[in-house]
């Protein structure tokens, strides 16, 4: 008798854990699943093997070669399609020959009497005998009544509970015949329950029927493969453990090599090691399975695991019901709950926390100090933080799902009155409105009432909110123009200032613990659809008031603007034509296409708007990011402003305007360069964060060196396009060209970098940046600066949220500001490895 292994499934009921291996070879007891089913058939004397691949035939084919290490003889079959199972069987044939055969599949686990079958089919001259077991849900499987006399009567392949007619299933175990190949098509897609049975049951081909007694598993999902493992180390099934075996006090260690173990190390039930293993001391191991080339920390305790291969586990982990797949780093002090499975290649920081039955997807990062509580599937990172200066990002329906979204509002819901209104609004990105309509359920279901503005920009939104007193706070919806794959959702306060930390941390509490507040019926929320005209109105008029465009209009100013495909499409152009500005308007329609590639996009809308401010000789250019706060300037002569001209061309506008004869408050952060004196300027530089709207409203301009500005005259939020009109207006009212403001802007060295840092070296480089600080001029007010002289400096911060140092540098010319770089490159770079 020849065998027929089935073992080219995809395996996509149980992702991740068949990312990259197919799931014939996912490993029971540090051995591919489908190698414990061949070795059971080659001790009742099969020594052939006929292996059916399909999905990631390579590493089936690598890892058992022609078979001739494990005494038997392999021979591949790789379809060019998907044939189904019958259909697959058929392209073995000639491999099978004339003898009768048994097919079964590589991804189960069983301890059946297979001999017990064989003896059943040749007593009852059976042409085609199927294995059958009774199981408590039979629901995945195909369910089968057979009379007294073993004949398959009735076949339903996996029925609903309500077409459930018995508890007995067919185990895709079968004994078969040659001949009963010949009724199956060459190279069509045919299968063994759905098409080749009831075919045969019509010709009258009687199906025999064999009860097998013992353990049984279908391998199909996650959830299984954790309950096989628990069933062997329970002994519910047979199974022979191979091996050293040593017994300890209160438990059985098996290793693959001999090992001479730290007394402290506890061994507790079964206990399984593969090669390579370090286990440091006073390790505590409770029903665990081991791969190869592990490493597992001093003092960490681990309970009902199953660890693949080439895996570090730090110090003082605790892990419970985990598997962990291969190529996977876990930090110290790490708390796992239950039900953790860990794909391949991620690495999970200190001090994290993984909440109950949590899947991580392969190629994750888990920043230190994190808590998980939900899938991680297609992003890259998982912050220890959702809000990100009163923000939440994430990929647009993966981290940020609708789910995720629904559970964010009512957090964010609960820290409201009920009854208590909400304004919310989004761009015109179909993430958007997705996400937004499931936020607008969770705060209905606390009781919140919603202000519906749709598609409007973010500065309307803030407008609308910080001029209405029936209004307690704000969301708006945007797609992300740094990763377009992301979503944004930017949360606000009655004051429509971002929300602060203090703020954030509140609403992540309840996140993870899911504290929520469900009202009764007849408090559910109401939403009331603007559909923003009202809101536009008010804020065009404001911006009309404000404004002194006598002087833009009677200066005959001319201007070119890309709106890029952003929401201010339906205003902005008629805010230029009331105030009687000639303009040229580019992109002002919505481009999904377009927007999906924002470098390009720059890129395309730089060389265009200079081009025509240029050859048209008009006065300005300006482009208005998609995120409505940030602009480019371009100047009359065809030049794009870079980050820092821009800012300073603003200054030196603000600085010649005397129309009040006093001095102007200006609010720039930290890392702005301060090179550059103006004598009716008062700048002050601070942390740019967790603002107070009295706060801002004592300065005349606050600024980053981004593009972004605030003018309070009209709103202490950036607003690209009060920022483009009011620069229009300094550039009217004082009778200069843009290009004249950026020659006098003197050339220095100004960069930024980010170094890589991990968060456990974060404290230990802000105490290097002090130490070296000491004797010079220095700053702690955000980070660590330190002045070389009177110009030049470098400024230290550690990011937030991510793994890096963010380094400012400015000195009075390059080469003082290369030289400054590399002197602290090279700090740096002793200081970690300190």
């Amino acid at each position: 008798m020849k065998a027929v292994v089935m073992a080219g499934g995809f395996g996509t009921r149980i992702q991740p854990l068949t990312h990259s291996i197919p799931k014939p070879m996912l490993p029971i007891m540090n051995k591919p699943m489908m190698e414990h089913t061949m070795m059971m058939l080659k001790d009742l004397g099969i020594k052939e093997f006929i292996v059916l691949l399909y999905f990631k035939p390579d590493i089936i084919k690598e890892y058992f070669k022609d078979g001739s290490d494990l005494g038997i003889k392999i021979t591949y079959v790789v379809p060019e399609d998907d044939y189904g199972t019958a259909g697959a069987v058929k392209l073995a044939q000639e491999y099978i020959g004339d003898e009768n055969f048994i097919v079964i599949s590589g991804d189960l686990v069983t301890d059946f009497d297979f001999q017990k079958l064989f003896d059943f089919h040749a007593a009852k001259k059976s042409k085609l005998s199927i294995g059958l077991t009774s199981v408590e849900n039979p629901l995945q499987f195909g369910v089968v009544i057979a009379n007294e006399d073993n004949v398959i009567e009735k076949f339903l392949e996996k029925p609903s509970w309500g077409e459930v007619f018995s508890d007995t299933i067919n185990t895709g175990i079968y004994v078969i015949e040659p001949e009963i190949l010949n009724y199956i098509p060459e190279n069509e897609n045919f299968d063994f329950a759905k098409d080749l049975f009831p075919s045969l049951m019509q010709k009258e081909i009687d199906l025999m029927g064999y009860n097998l007694s013992g353990y049984w598993r279908d391998v199909g999902n996650p959830e299984s493969y954790r309950e096989v493992y628990e069933d062997i180390l329970n002994c519910r099934i047979k199974f022979d453990i191979s091996g050293y075996k040593k017994e300890y006090p209160d438990g059985t260690l098996y290793t693959a090599s001999r090992y001479d173990l730290d007394p402290t190390v506890e061994i507790i039930g079964t206990v399984v090691l593969g090669d390579n293993v370090t286990l440091k001391k006073g390790v505590k191991l409770s029903n665990v399975v081991i791969g190869d080339n592990v490493t597992i920390g001093a003092l960490s305790k681990v309970r009902n695991c199953v660890f693949w291969n080439n895996i570090e586990i730090d110090k003082h982990a605790k892990l419970d019901n985990c598997i962990i797949c291969n190529n996977n780093i876990i930090g110290k002090n790490v708390t796992v709950k239950a039900g953790l499975i860990l794909a391949e290649g991620c690495e999970v920081g200190e001090l994290t926390s993984i909440e109950q039955d949590v899947i991580i997807w392969p190629d994750k990062k888990i920043e230190p100090a994190s808590i998980v509580s939900h899938n991680i599937i297609l992003g890259s990172r998982y912050k220890n933080s959702i809000f990100e200066n009163g923000t939440v990002f994430g990929t647009s329906n993966v981290e940020l799902s609708c789910e995720m979204v629904t559970k964010l509002a009512e957090a964010f819901a609960a820290q409201l009155p009920i009854g208590s209104k909400v304004v919310v609004g989004r761009d015109d990105d179909r993430s958007s409105r997705m996400l937004k309509r499931a936020f607008l359920g969770g705060l209905l279901s606390a009781g919140i009432n919603v202000q519906d503005i749709k598609s409007a920009p973010q500065s309307v939104l803030r407008f609308t909110l910080a001029n209405d007193n029936d209004l307690v706070a704000g969301a708006h919806f945007k797609r992300s123009i740094i990763d377009t794959r992301n979503s944004e959702i930017t949360f606000f306060n009655d004051e429509a200032i971002r929300l602060d930390s203090n703020a954030a941390k509140a609403i992540e509490k309840l996140f993870f613990t899911e504290k929520f507040r469900r009202v009764e019926y007849s408090k559910i929320g109401k939403i009331y659809e603007t559909h923003y005209k009202t809101e536009c109105t008010s804020y065009k008029y404001a911006i009309e008031r404000t404004l002194d465009h006598s002087s833009i209009k009677y200066s005959n100013f001319r201007v070119a603007v890309d709106l890029m495909h952003g929401s201010t499409a339906e205003m902005f152009p008629g805010i230029l034509n009331d105030l009687g500005i000639e303009n040229i308007v580019l992109n002002a329609y919505y481009d999904e296409q377009k927007l999906s590639n924002m470098r390009a996009l720059r890129k395309r809308s730089e060389e265009d708007i200079s081009k025509i401010v240029k050859s048209l000789d008009y006065d300005m250019g300006v482009m208005i990011y998609p995120n409505v706060q940030r602009i480019t300037l371009i100047a009359d002569n065809g030049e794009v402003l870079n980050k820092i001209n821009a800012l300073y061309s603003v200054l030196y506008l603000l600085n010649m305007d005397l129309k009040e004869n006093k001095k102007k408050t200006v609010f720039l952060p930290s890392w702005a360069p301060d090179i550059i004196y103006f004598e009716n300027l008062i700048i002050e530089r601070g942390k740019y964060s967790d603002f107070k709207a009295e706060q801002l409203k004592k300065y005349d301009l606050i600024a980053t060196v981004d593009g972004n500005f605030s003018f309070k005259e009209f709103s202490y939020t950036r607003d690209a396009m009060y920022a483009s009109l009011k620069i229009m207006e300094l550039l009217s009212y004082n009778n200069i060209k843009l290009s004249a403001v950026s020659k006098m802007i003197d050339d220095f060295y100004y960069k930024t970098f980010k170094v890589d840092c991990p968060q456990s070296l974060k404290g230990k480089m802000m105490r290097m940046f002090l130490e070296d600080a000491k004797g010079k001029k220095s700053s702690l007010v955000d980070g660590v600066k330190i002045w070389e002289n009177d110009t030049n400096w470098i400024l230290m911060i550690p990011d937030q949220y991510s793994e890096y140092l963010n380094i400012y540098i400015q000195a009075i010319d390059e080469k003082a500001g290369n030289a400054l770089y590399e002197r602290y490159s090279a700090k740096m770079t002793e200081w970690s490895a300190k």
